[in-house]
């Protein structure tokens, strides 16, 4: 196979798979839509419009975009840590935001903010709270910044877990809507949700792709990189912002859904090589492709009844994971 028929192959192939993710998303549901009326509600309006325009088509779109901001998310995490094993919950991200969310549960907050409700607020800015808090006490560290940074982000995510176990024991009523929304979720996908991620994301893809040359060089070591003329610490600090920031939104408008942040970026690194400018923009568009794959399984496997889409995904991301580790303990020895 020639270099450039094997350069263009894999976007060729993953522009068919989204299309064709977005297709059966938009078609397949609690209502069968024949072709011919999905095209029709798309784009000449039918009977069907309503189902079509205002539930399936921004439940698509919103888990493309999760699913892109989470591959990205841990794309950038894998670059930060030069480990495979990182992804974007790895800071306490996921355990962060579900701890806001039960907790608006416990207090019974029902304000919204911009047509978003409190849950998701106070999950998004507890996620931040607690990345920030991991960042500030792991420069105190003596510990090279990498492995100080993981062991307190592993640490602040384990007592926010704790914290969001005790509140759900007190508030036994909503056991079941806060189980649901910490595995993760699109049944409640508006495009409110699309609207609130996707001006972010983008910013997040355009700045991490700008940069991403310097990543390169973080990847080489801190030292070289610095010899290089990178501004290493500068850098790390924008590259854990926009990783948190499309983590944290993640959560805030899906809830929980792991291990897309680690599969996605390590399968794709394998496909177009280390360099972090098509790795990140690869991962992204690979990402929210899967995830929309995986909700199409959620809501179809079991219909009419709907699975969390975070069991899917970790259901894939588990044995995927414990390769991983596996690989990682034969190259060390």
């Amino acid at each position: 196979m020639s270099s450039r028929r094997k350069h263009w192959l894999f976007p060729a192939m993953l522009a068919f798979l989204t299309l064709t993710a977005f297709l059966l998303s938009i078609k397949i549901g609690a209502v069968r839509i024949s072709w011919e009326e999905t095209w029709a509600g798309l784009f000449s309006g039918g009977q069907y419009k309503d189902i079509i325009i205002h539930l399936r088509l921004p439940r698509a779109i919103l888990a493309y975009l999760v699913g892109a901001s989470l591959a990205l998310s841990g794309a950038i995490l894998q670059g930060y840590f030069r480990n495979p094993l990182a992804d974007p919950f790895i800071l306490g991200v996921s355990s962060g935001a579900s701890l806001g969310a039960v907790l608006s549960l416990e207090l019974g907050l029902t304000w919204t903010v911009f047509g978003f409700s409190s849950q998701s607020w106070l999950a998004f800015l507890t996620s931040l709270l607690l990345v920030a808090s991991v960042y500030l006490i792991s420069e105190s560290r003596s510990l090279r910044q990498g492995e100080s940074l993981l062991l307190t982000g592993i640490a602040a995510g384990a007592m926010a877990s704790a914290l969001t176990s005790f509140l759900l024991f007190r508030r036994a009523d909503a056991y079941e809507q806060a189980i649901f929304w910490l595995l993760g979720s699109f049944s409640l996908s508006s495009w409110k949700e699309v609207w609130l991620i996707l001006p972010y994301f983008l910013l997040a893809l355009v700045i991490s792709e700008y940069f991403s040359p310097e990543m390169n060089l973080l990847a080489l070591g801190d030292e070289v990189a610095q010899s290089l003329g990178c501004p290493v610490k500068t850098t790390r600090r924008l590259f854990l912002f926009l990783a948190t920031l499309l983590a944290s939104f993640s959560v805030a408008v899906a809830g929980i859904i792991g291990f897309v942040g680690l599969i996605v970026p390590h399968s794709v690194r394998l496909l177009v090589g280390p360099d972090h400018r098509p790795l990140f923009l690869y991962s992204a568009l690979t990402g929210g492709t899967m995830l929309i794959l995986c909700d199409l399984v959620a809501r179809t496997a079991f219909a009419p009844s709907e699975i969390p889409i975070g069991v899917i995904t970790a259901a894939l991301g588990a044995p995927f994971f414990i390769y991983l580790l596996n690989r990682q303990r034969r190259k060390s020895s």
